[in-house]
């Protein structure tokens, strides 16, 4: 079974918290990162991308596999996806650490 690797950072570590953005949505990234692989590691991808949690289910939730390997492998074809069009905007203001229920959408 697959784990999810999530990086938990001290907020008073002496260097702090490396600033990075989700590769979705572009907000700072809060206490929780998770790594998304744009091309499904079961299709042979290899590269990761940082992102929150609520972004990583929102993927997750209106695609499969076979549609982010063939079609939603970069983010702009992600952002031009009504659905994810429309999540990225609602989510825009909303604080890093920010959770809501994701509803299953496939």
């Amino acid at each position: 079974m697959a784990r999810k690797i999530r990086d938990h950072y001290e907020q008073n570590d002496a260097l702090g918290a490396p600033e990075i953005a989700c590769w979705l949505c572009t907000r700072p990234m809060g206490e929780v990162t998770e790594w998304h692989h744009p091309v499904p590691k079961s299709r042979g991808g290899k590269e990761r991308q940082p992102v929150h949690p609520i972004c990583h289910r929102t993927i997750h939730a209106n695609f499969t596999n076979s549609d982010l390997e063939k079609r939603f492998a970069t983010v702009e074809a992600l952002l031009a996806h009504p659905e994810i069009g429309r999540f990225v905007d609602w989510i825009a203001n909303k604080p890093s650490d920010f959770n809501a229920p994701t509803k299953e959408r496939r």
